[in-house]
């Protein structure tokens, strides 16, 4: 016997089928309005079923035939009407009230739906005019869907009207509200799939109007599509009572529309009359807050549009359920090649939709319908927010030189590298205030980047008590953004910038890896989008990682991974970038370089604790344009051969390293130890590899081909060793970083169980250099004894001993 719904709960009330049950009871549209926009639906579904199936014969000018249909059926059909039903009745407000609009397709594998509308609005064409409005043009749009050489089948970088592709669930709204921030006459309509829905980023992406202010920001309207089924099971939320969905959503604060159905005669009335209903409430508390200078938060209206999966699609087949159920996710029909039947089927419902009402004999589109359309780029498929480097422009930057660190004597003066860089970061912002924000996972103070506060509060719209006048630094229109959902603060930076702004995220680095996924999928969309001829540059999407590894040694364990570095170098080298300044002047030219560029993903690893300063605003000029290079006064091997080359690439890693060539050059007078750091951390790579990449004659110049090489790293080892995989001299290099050994330490300490630490690095070099002989042993013996004393030390009393808390570079 079947497990009985709760008693609240009837099927009926949740059912997708039946005449329209909705929220608003309006019936705005005339007969002649709403026949319009049906047959506006019909003419977007058949295109999607074209997409789908046919290479040849796409207005069924003759009988469907085997050879007109595509070998391999690739693509999803179950979200197309529901995205399709939607996207029409908001082009209709648009018209009305002029609005400036995107849509946002969370379920974007079901890319027809967006792909059609781009077609039938003209813009498809206008961006590629071999997929002309005619016959031929259709016939090349159809048979490009999913196939070789042609596109995708979400909604990807190709794809006119599009930043968000869909592809990886979960991120819609906290794009749509990155989108949405300093654009306030935009309203970004999203789509959300009730399988994306039931992901982690997208349950707390809810919470993002408690940042949305309704004077300086646009509107996103959120359509919640529950069609009942993901790929193979049902979705939970189809599958609750109208209580508790509505109760869920007023909690997050929300105010719930709801438009149920299958019926398109009463369904078309119910959509227009709702979508129109929560426009209306947009703009009105957008005109509240604006008349008035009062920010507050409303309620903002969604809606929940309940309706059949793969809509309008036949309901069984062979006594198999097909619409409104799973089997209509992708293919609804997978076997039309060897099942004449099914063919016969396919074709009968192709048919169905009278595409040659719709489409003259040429192919385009009848001036009746043609007309529904919004024009220019009122269009959302044409709006140049989702191409925004058409809206970018370049931020007013002070000279990064006027906020340097002074340093007299390299590897004496003690500063805080991070704080310093606030300073800079703050009078970004105060130059910036309608297109830079700073994000992250309320770790900005923390991170030291308090002083962009004096630029920007962070912004927060939820209630405020006495206390928060007492540094809690909240405003209703700041420039900071933070939430502790490092899914929803980076889907807010990706919206921002793929919308023409700039914006840098601020993590702590052992828990980035929550967006490893997203990262990826960012890059891959700014790869994809430089083979697209028509799309334009955004900035950079910039992570500062801080709280690094091996500053971690309070936290312990949990807190202490590198390894994000790892993910971004799999990457291609067209889009990412990794730097690893070593101090707070070549921080500052790292992050002047990071802001400025564009169509990248740039990763900045710097500590936020004080730290050795190494080289003044010139030379650190120098060093970062270089990437890499021999620091001529941490070296004694000018105009010899080396016996050493010492090297280093992070801020911890570069001072134990120069500890560790100090105390081999104080020890064993007559070595001669070469000292290289590395910045650029791409630089490792052959020139044939990366854009930043060393020729191997450089390489060899820096490092040697002979020598042995020490080479202290900031995160796991390996990832070197991969780097200058078939370098030459690469058996010379003995890599040393972080190798999963942790716990709660004293900074030597850790650096101790890594082997990353100066006595380790330093007996390593010696045992190296089988020329030293015997000599070395005694030197090794006195920096074994040294290592112990000082870990025993930290045991004793929870500190480092203070001379090596002070040390400075001696020569």
């Amino acid at each position: 016997m079947a497990p009985h719904a709760s008693d609240d709960v009837s099927v009926e009330t949740i059912s997708a089928y039946g005449v329209a049950r909705a929220t608003v009871k309006n019936t705005p549209l005339s007969k002649e309005e709403a026949k319009k926009i049906d047959d506006y639906f019909k003419a977007s579904l058949y295109l999607c079923l074209g997409m789908l199936y046919l290479k040849q014969n796409p207005l069924l000018q003759e009988p469907l035939k085997v050879e007109h249909l595509k070998s391999r059926l690739l693509g999803h059909w179950g979200s197309d009407a529901g995205q399709i039903f939607t996207y029409i009745h908001f082009n209709r407000l648009i018209k009305k009230y002029d609005l400036n609009s995107i849509f946002i397709s969370g379920p974007g594998h079901g890319a027809p739906a967006v792909l059609s509308q781009a077609y039938l609005e003209g813009t498809y064409s206008e961006v590629y005019p071999d997929k002309s409005e005619d016959v031929e043009g259709m016939r090349r749009f159809f048979k490009q869907f999913s196939f070789p050489g042609g596109i995708g089948s979400h909604a990807t970088p190709e794809t006119p009207g599009s930043l968000h592709e869909g592809g990886e669930l979960g991120y819609s709204i906290s794009h749509a509200f990155g989108v949405v921030f300093d654009n306030p006459d935009l309203i970004a309509v999203t789509m959300v799939g009730d399988g994306e829905s039931e992901t982690g980023p997208l349950a707390t992406s809810w919470h993002s109007t408690k940042f949305l202010n309704p004077i300086t920001d646009g509107a996103v309207l959120p359509v919640l599509h529950l069609n009942g089924y993901k790929i193979n099971n049902p979705t939970v939320l189809a599958r609750i009572s109208h209580k508790e969905i509505e109760s869920l959503f007023v909690g997050y604060g929300w105010t719930p529309y709801f438009v149920e159905g299958s019926d398109p005669e009463t369904m078309h009335q119910a959509m227009a009359a709702t979508m129109e209903k929560c426009v209306t409430e947009i703009r009105a508390y957008q005109k509240q807050a604006r008349e008035s200078g009062k920010a507050f938060r409303p309620f903002w209206p969604m809606i929940v549009l309940r309706s059949p999966k793969g809509w309008t699609g036949p309901r069984k087949v062979d006594d198999h359920y097909l619409e409104g159920f799973w089997r209509a996710h992708q293919i609804p029909l997978p076997d039309v090649a060897n099942n004449i039947a099914h063919l016969k089927l396919l074709e009968n419902w192709m048919r169905g939709y009278e595409p040659e009402k719709f489409f003259d004999e040429s192919g385009k589109l009848i001036p009746e319908l043609k007309e529904l359309a919004p024009q220019g780029n009122r269009r959302m498929s044409a709006n140049p927010v989702a191409n925004g480097g058409l809206l970018k422009k370049p931020l007013h930057m002070p000279d990064f030189r006027n906020y340097g660190i002074e340093v007299h004597r390299s590897g004496t003066t003690d500063a805080p590298s991070m704080s310093n860089m606030a300073i800079f970061l703050r009078d970004i912002i105060a130059a910036n205030q309608t297109n830079f924000r700073v994000f992250g996972p309320d770790e900005t103070e923390s991170n030291k980047l308090g002083a962009i506060y004096q630029a920007g509060k962070k912004v927060w719209m939820g209630e405020y008590f006495e206390e928060d006048a007492d540094g809690g630094n909240l405003s209703f229109s700041g420039r900071v953004m933070e939430m502790l959902s490092e899914h929803t603060c980076e889907g807010w930076l990706e919206g921002y910038t793929l919308s023409g702004r700039h914006g840098l995220l601020n993590s702590y680095e052992p828990f980035i890896h929550i967006i490893d996924s997203m990262v990826n999928q960012h890059c891959k969309w700014i790869e994809k989008s430089q083979e697209v001829e028509w799309r334009a540059k955004v900035a950079s999407l910039n992570i500062l990682l801080t709280a690094t590894v091996w500053r971690q040694d309070h936290n312990g364990f949990t807190h202490q991974d590198p390894g994000f570095l790892d993910v971004v170098a799999n990457k291609s080298p067209e889009v990412v970038r990794i730097y690893l300044p070593p101090d707070g002047n070549c921080l500052l030219s790292c992050m002047d370089h990071c802001l400025r560029s564009s169509n990248y993903v740039n990763v900045i690893v710097a500590d936020k604790q004080n730290h050795l300063q190494f080289l003044d605003m010139d030379a650190a000029i120098e060093h970062c344009t270089k990437g890499v290079g021999i620091w001529d006064w941490a070296s004694n091997d000018q105009g010899c051969e080396p016996d050493l080359v010492m090297a280093s690439c992070g801020d911890v890693p570069t001072m134990e390293s120069l500890a560790a060539t100090a105390l081999l050059r104080e020890n064993l007078l007559e070595l001669k130890i070469r000292f290289v750091n590395v910045v650029d951390l791409f630089k490792l790579v052959p020139e044939r590899e990366h854009a930043h990449g060393l020729s191997d004659r450089e390489y060899s110049a820096i490092f040697t081909t002979d020598k042995p090489v020490i080479f202290n790293f900031h995160s796991y080892p390996w990832l070197i060793h991969r780097l200058t995989y078939k370098r030459q001299g690469q058996h010379n290099l003995h890599v040393r970083g972080y190798k999963e050994k942790g716990n709660i330490d004293t900074p030597l300490e850790l650096a101790i169980r890594n082997q990353t630490d100066r006595f380790s690095l330093a007996i390593d070099a010696i045992d190296r250099m089988p020329s030293l002989g015997n000599k070395g042993a005694a030197t090794r013996e006195k920096l074994l004894n040294e290592q112990i004393r000082c870990k025993n030390e930290a045991y004793e009393n929870g500190v480092d001993p203070k001379l090596l808390q002070e040390w400075v570079w001696p020569f």
